[in-house]
């Protein structure tokens, strides 16, 4: 479903974020990526959402070669691909429906159907009753819940998440994650961008390890 086939990122000026990376994601998987700060965590996600461009190799999703996607494609491409940030990314002159609203909005959904999905992706994440109250209101816990409703009220086949619980405390962590697990367990592919080592051991979910730019792991936990 998801191939990187020797897949490499320089910046100009010569710094390689990511140096021949490789590895294939299957239909349905949840997974997760780790590494020090600055090993490619965040690169690596930005290319497959192609919010950045890749330098080298070959990125496949779906069977299409998005290394090669012409620019006018790639809003079709992303929304089939949610991705939530590290620093949610929300608008806070706009109320919360507003901010989840967003993606439906730009790919033109009538105001009934926009309706409809995000109140029901507010009510996937505990926060309907929020809907009108403007995100600057909210606790980083919300805000970061706001960030994943808005990446799956499009309903995509794909999630990637950039340190979702990078600001939370350990029970807000969890709670972040269980919501990742339902979304997975209705066929979502997941990956996930942490630095928390011990909570993606709880996990039990296969990880990828960056260091320096390089693919130095691939693991499954045994069962």
């Amino acid at each position: 479903m998801i191939i990187f086939n020797k897949v490499s990122k320089r910046y100009p000026g010569g710094y390689t974020a990511l140096n021949q990376v490789s590895f294939h994601l299957n239909r349905g998987e949840m997974v997760f990526l780790t590494g020090h700060s600055g090993a490619g965590k965040t690169t690596l996600l930005r290319l497959m959402a192609l919010i950045e461009r890749n330098t080298g190799g070959q990125i496949f999703i779906y069977k299409q070669n998005i290394s090669r996607l012409p620019t006018v494609r790639i809003p079709y491409l992303r929304r089939r691909i949610g991705m939530t940030f590290q620093d949610h990314r929300l608008l806070f002159d706009r109320t919360v429906f507003d901010n989840v609203a967003l993606p439906l909005v730009v790919a033109g959904f009538r105001h009934q159907e926009i309706r409809r999905r995000v109140r029901a992706a507010l009510d996937k994440v505990g926060l309907l009753s929020k809907e009108k109250s403007y995100p600057i209101t909210l606790s980083a816990g919300q805000q970061q819940r706001i960030g994943i409703a808005r990446a799956v009220v499009n309903k995509p086949p794909i999630l990637l998440a950039d340190e979702p619980t990078g600001n939370l405390d350990p029970n807000l962590a969890r709670e972040v994650m269980k919501l990742f697990v339902q979304f997975n367990q209705v066929g979502v592919t997941v990956l996930i961008a942490s630095h928390a080592l011990g909570l993606i051991k709880s996990m039990g979910c296969r990880t990828l390890i960056l260091q320096q730019g390089h693919l130095i792991g691939d693991t499954i936990p045994r069962r």
